[in-house]
C-alpha cells in the first residue's frame, strides 16, 4: 500500500480510479500523481487540472535538506537546524502554464539508523532532489548508494535533479563543480548548486523538477486521451489503460547553473 496525503486524506494505489472526497485520482504507473474528473475523462470544459506530485529529498545527514525545504516552502532558514528524525513533509503549490501544482515534498533523514524507516517512503515519488554539500567530500562520495537506494525503493524514471548545496561556502568548498556536473551528466541528472542560506537557486532546483514532471505527465495524458477516443468507455468501466513509458535519458538531462 502507498498512502498519499492530499488535505489530511489517505488514498491507496489503485490502476484506474480512486474516488476520494468528490474527486477522482488517476494514477500513472502507480505514481502518486492525481488529475481531476475533466482531464481523465477528457471532457470538452477547459477546466484548470489539479496535480500532486511526491517529492523526495535525499542525500547524507547535514547537507542541508531541511533548511532547503524551508527556504522554498517558508522561505526561511535556520543556522542551528538538527537532524530530521523519520521524515517530514511539506506541501508546496507552484503554477505551470496556469495549472496548479501540488507538490509534496518529503524530507528524509540522512542518518543510517533511520534508513529501514524511511525506505517505504520512497514508493510512489515521481520526483526526487539528491543533495551533497560542496564543503565535504565526503557527502558526494555518497552519491552513488543514495541514486542506488533511489532505483531500488522507486520507478527507475523518477525526475531526479543532483544539487550541490552550500554554494555559499566558496573558501571551503571541496567538491567542483565540474565533478557535480560530470557526475549529473553520467547519470543523466538534472545539476544545480543551491545555497539554503542566500536563497540561490533553491527555488530553481525545486520548479525543475515539477515542471519536467510536468511535461512527462502532459504527454502521458495525451496518449491516454487518445486511447480513450477509441475506447471511450475504457475508464467508465475500469479497464486499465496502458501508457506507453518514455526512456529516462529521453526526459532528463545535465544542465548546471553557475554560482
Amino acid at each position: 500500500m502507498i498512502f498519499v496525503v492530499k488535505d489530511w486524506i489517505r488514498l491507496s494505489r489503485r490502476d484506474g480510479l480512486v474516488k476520494a472526497s468528490g474527486k477522482n485520482y488517476a494514477s500513472v504507473e502507480g505514481s502518486i500523481i492525481a488529475v481531476n474528473k475533466e482531464m481523465a475523462f477528457h471532457s470538452e470544459d477547459d477546466k484548470s487540472e489539479d496535480y500532486l506530485f511526491k517529492i523526495v529529498l535525499i542525500g547524507d545527514s547535514a547537507v542541508g535538506k531541511s533548511n532547503l525545504l524551508a527556504r522554498f516552502a517558508r522561505d526561511e532558514f535556520y543556522p542551528n537546524s538538527k537532524s530530521t528524525i523519520g521524515v517530514e513533509f511539506q506541501t508546496q503549490k507552484i503554477d505551470i502554464n496556469g495549472k496548479e501544482i501540488k507538490a509534496q515534498i518529503w524530507d528524509t533523514a540522512g542518518q543510517e539508523r533511520f534508513r529501514a524507516v524511511t525506505s517505504a517512503y520512497y514508493r510512489g515519488a515521481v520526483g526526487a532532489l539528491l543533495v551533497y554539500d560542496i564543503s565535504r567530500q565526503q557527502t558526494f562520495q555518497s552519491i552513488g548508494r543514495w541514486l542506488n537506494e533511489l532505483h531500488t525503493h522507486s520507478d527507475m524514471n523518477v525526475v531526479t535533479i543532483l544539487v550541490g548545496n552550500k554554494s555559499d561556502l566558496k573558501d571551503i568548498r571541496e567538491v567542483p563543480t565540474s565533478e557535480g556536473k560530470a557526475l549529473a551528466e553520467a547519470q543523466g541528472l538534472f545539476f544545480m548548486e543551491t545555497s539554503a542560506l542566500d536563497s540561490s537557486n533553491v527555488a530553481a532546483a525545486f520548479e525543475t523538477v515539477v515542471k519536467e514532471i510536468y511535461n512527462i505527465l502532459s504527454r502521458k495524458v495525451m496518449s491516454s486521451q487518445e486511447l480513450n477516443k477509441q475506447d471511450p468507455a475504457s475508464l467508465s468501466n475500469g479497464k486499465k489503460v496502458v501508457i506507453p513509458s518514455e526512456a529516462q535519458g529521453e526526459s532528463k538531462k545535465g544542465g548546471c547553473c553557475s554560482t
